[in-house]
């Protein structure tokens, strides 16, 4: 169990500096084709909105970005495997051109292959206040 955390939080970090560095080609490595983006938004007392992306996407939209533009800073905060899933929990904080955006949690499905682990599935809350 101890390999399979630290081999799939090595994926997450990889890519997260993938994004980071800008290159879109090397972000796309590290998910499974087809792969889904969910984000949840709240707008105070209203009931919350799910948006899906597809992430290829995502991954355009970081290759349209200069290096260190986006910055996503993400803690561990959970980590459960079972065979050929993983499913990761990541609070993070996201800066834009090295300034606070928003921050929420992760939480990323990976499917391991031969060739290693994959992300499958994203979603994510996002808030301006109240970061971890």
């Amino acid at each position: 169990q101890q390999n399979e955390e630290t081999e799939v939080k090595a994926v997450i970090l990889s890519m997260f500096e993938a994004m980071k560095a800008g290159d879109s080609a090397k972000v796309r490595s590290f998910f499974v084709p087809g792969a889904v983006m969910q984000t949840i938004k709240s707008n105070g007392s209203a009931a919350p909105q799910v948006f899906s992306e597809n992430a290829e996407g995502f991954i355009q939209s970081i290759g349209r970005q200069a290096a260190g533009v986006l910055d996503e800073r993400i803690t561990f905060a959970s980590f459960f495997s079972d065979g050929q899933l993983a499913s990761v929990v990541t609070p993070y904080r996201f800066y834009y051109n090295s300034a606070f955006s928003h921050c929420g949690i992760n939480s990323i499905q990976l499917v391991k292959f031969p060739e290693g682990w994959k992300i499958q599935y994203i979603i994510d809350t996002r808030r301006k206040t109240g970061c971890f």
